[in-house]
């Protein structure tokens, strides 16, 4: 901008020099009868095109002065605005006083959105290559295997970027992370222990459903964010439990203080939200018989609280169902020193993979068979990226393996002696069908689940219960742990959600039978991410069903408007 004006400052100079010249040639050329009308007439006009772009330089000097007066004002802004930035004293380990500043949103949401880009480059990439690399063309195999190390090099630089990016603002996003939990910490306890109990509105759901613990975790959750939702207190009926005849208290911590029973009320089945606004005790059935479904269900998340998990969590909806299991989970004494010994006995220690191989009952029935080796393959790709972040650091490769089939633990030692695994085997042997529903087998599952969760990463089959129980625990533990994981066959999910959307940001023209077309704005119903680059689902516009860019979409969260609970703060 400098250069320009002093260029303009040049410029008039010269065309008053000019403008000078011209004048003294017409005083000079006035007795000079040669000059003819028409001459002077040229000159004339001459002259004024000097004097009209003399003007124009002036107004664009004025306007280069202008400029610099406004840019200067917005820079003065900018530094006012910075210098008024949301600061928070921080003690470090130093004990010396840091400061935090706050990012934008946008800030947050497309580092977000970079990171699942690169993943989703990788899975089509990886694909496309791999297909390659079994053709029939001479030399193809050693070209592609040197393209997919030099790629997969690359493309882990790429995520260590990011994640230098992501925590550059690790403390602001703690802090606040850690805020809204105990806000909802707060809210979850206000409405689980009301002053007068006899009064108040109740939901008994009932621990008696058919299937193993982690499903009945999650038909607890199902009841409790529906209570939640319907300013009812969450009674647990637990009698006959077929996991422990002494009943969920004997586990894990009542879920309330001041009000643990009906009062002799009677039970009245759910028939809605509305319909059974006025009944004080109602009990829900399995989620498979819900009438009058409420929008509580996941992957719904609180209106009032949206903007700051969509800012803090790539996924809100599994952050909301982490919160009301924490308050779940919350193990008896003995139950948590039992925890902590064990985690002492196996030398449970950091940086530290988790995978959970699920077999017997599952396989064939509701998942594939997976082998080993598609675990570690994952468990390999992680370790190469932490190595490239610690580069000086002689790194144990320690990989914690749950499993309920025995035979598991020693052919993962046989074929990976370079990786330490850690495993408890009497996990594994109480985890068979013939002793799966007893206190031993329920005391193995949770110890799976509790060490699965304070892994770095987690390496399963999201079809299992207990692999989305240990995801739902481990955001609990980190302010956004939502891609520390590989799932090898669903996305995440909940039994009984409500339909998992997303929408299009990008245009898609499909390029074989396979793909459906995408417009920006195309709401699609997704079916299942194949973890190659495309997603399955079906386009709600034009009704037809089939593959598209993952990329190309964004997943939509479901806002809806649960209690605020505003005396919550002032109960606790």
């Amino acid at each position: 901008m400098m250069m320009m004006m002093r260029r303009c400052k040049e410029i008039l100079g010269i065309m008053a020099i000019l403008w000078v010249v011209v004048l003294f040639y017409l005083y000079t050329s006035a007795d000079n009868s040669n000059k003819t009308g028409a001459e002077m007439l040229r000159v004339m006009n001459e002259v004024d095109i000097l004097r009209k772009k003399n003007d124009q330089l002036q107004t664009l000097l004025n306007q280069q002065k202008e400029e610099k007066l406004n840019s200067h004002m917005k820079l003065q802004d900018i530094q006012k605005k910075l210098s008024q930035c949301k600061k928070t004293p921080l003690v470090d380990h130093k004990s010396a006083v840091a400061q935090i500043c706050e990012p934008t949103e946008e800030q947050e949401i497309l580092i977000k959105q970079i990171n699942d880009d690169a993943m989703e480059l990788s899975f089509f990439v990886t694909n496309k290559v791999s297909k390659l690399k079994t053709s029939n063309k001479v030399n193809s195999a050693a070209v592609v295997e040197e393209l997919m190390m030099g790629f997969n090099t690359q493309q882990k630089s790429l995520l260590l970027d990011i994640e230098g990016l992501i925590t550059s603002n690790s403390d602001w996003r703690d802090k606040e992370a850690n805020k809204l939990m105990e806000l909802v910490a707060k809210r979850i306890h206000h409405v689980q222990n009301p002053s007068n109990c006899a009064d108040g509105k109740r939901l008994v759901c009932k621990l008696n459903k058919g299937c193993g613990f982690g499903c009945q975790l999650h038909h607890l959750l199902y009841c409790f964010l529906i209570s939640y939702g319907t300013e009812r207190t969450l009674i647990i009926d637990s009698e006959h439990w077929r996991y422990s005849q002494e009943g969920w208290e004997s586990i894990f911590l009542p879920v309330s203080n001041t009000c643990t029973s009906t009062d002799g009320q009677h039970l009245q089945h759910w028939r809605g939200e509305v319909e059974s606004r006025d009944i004080l005790v109602v009990t829900l059935p399995i989620v498979d018989g819900l009438p009058n479904r409420p929008p509580y269900m996941p992957l719904a998340i609180p209106e009032d609280l949206s903007r700051q998990l969509l800012r803090l969590h790539g996924n809100p909806s599994v952050w909301w169902v982490g919160q009301f299991l924490r308050y779940l989970w919350r193990p008896q004494p003995w139950l948590d020193e039992e925890l902590v010994r064990t985690q002492v006995q196996l030398h449970f220690q950091h940086p530290i993979v988790g995978i959970q191989v699920r077999r017997t009952d599952k396989v064939g029935t509701e998942a594939a068979y997976h082998g080993i080796d598609e675990y570690m393959k994952h468990v390999d790709s992680w370790y190469e990226t932490y190595q490239l972040s610690n580069p000086t650091t002689s790194t144990i490769r320690r990989v914690y393996l749950a499993t309920d089939d025995p035979s598991v633990l020693p052919e993962a030692r046989t074929k990976y002696p370079n990786y330490l695994f850690i495993s408890d085997s009497s996990i594994s042997q109480s985890a068979q069908l013939s002793s799966r529903y007893t206190k031993g087998s329920l005391l193995g599952v949770i110890k799976d689940m509790h060490m699965l969760s304070k892994c770095d990463y987690l390496v399963c089959t999201f079809s299992s219960q207990v692999c989305r129980v240990a995801y739902e625990l481990m955001q609990t533990l980190h302010s956004d742990a939502s891609t520390y994981f590989h799932s090898l066959d669903d996305i995440y999910y909940f039994g009984g959600q409500v339909a998992h959307e997303q929408i299009a940001r990008l245009n898609h023209k499909p390029t074989n039978n396979e793909e459906i077309e995408l417009v920006v704005g195309d709401v699609i119903g997704i079916a299942g991410n194949h973890w190659d680059g495309y997603s399955k689902g079906t386009n709600r516009r034009s009704g037809k069903t089939g593959l598209y860019p993952s990329y190309k979409t964004v997943e939509i969260f479901p806002r809806v408007r649960y209690p605020t609970y505003p005396h919550a703060a002032a109960s606790t």
